[in-house]
């Protein structure tokens, strides 16, 4: 892990609003729902709106090793993470999203509203955006002709243990 691999990956991140939370259910099921990211703090630890009575909840409190699976047109990202649920009504607050009104009526101050908090314990992605991705679609037609496979670089594909 380089810190230009970590600085893309959280610039990668920021541009994600949405993410798929996969969590493990009763007797070991898989469980993946979509969430909108609500915060990113500078530690990279990624926040997400919840209620209390959600399924979700108790599979973290169950299991608390998580996936996120991040997917753009050209950008995709694999988190694995361990989730928290978190009830910091100061944090709630700052990361109130009006949006969230739909689930929580009573607002930013509804009893059943919690936030998710996954530090990230390792991560993977794919970038095949911008420069990276015109450098890649150059050294594949390269490498096609020469019957090998493409080298990727770092801004195109990185692992990270944090």
């Amino acid at each position: 892990m380089t810190k230009s691999s970590e600085r893309h990956l959280n610039d990668l991140l920021k541009g994600f609003d949405t993410a798929m939370l996969v969590t493990r259910g009763t007797g070991g099921s898989i469980h993946a729902r979509p969430m909108g990211v609500a915060d990113i703090n500078d530690a990279g630890d990624l926040y997400f709106a919840t209620s209390a009575g959600s399924p979700k909840v108790r599979e973290i409190e169950n299991d608390a090793d998580v996936t996120l699976i991040f997917q753009g047109k050209l950008t995709f990202v694999s988190l694995r993470g361990t989730a928290v649920v978190v009830k910091d009504q100061a944090l709630i607050g700052k990361l109130w999203s009006e949006a969230w009104r739909v689930w929580f009526p009573k607002g930013k101050t509804d009893p059943t509203l919690l936030l998710l908090k996954v530090e990230p314990v390792e991560a993977e992605y794919w970038d095949s955006s911008g420069l990276a991705g015109v450098t890649y679609a150059f050294e594949a037609a390269k490498a096609y002709i020469k019957g090998e496979k493409p080298v990727t670089t770092q801004e195109q594909h990185g692992r990270i243990a944090m």
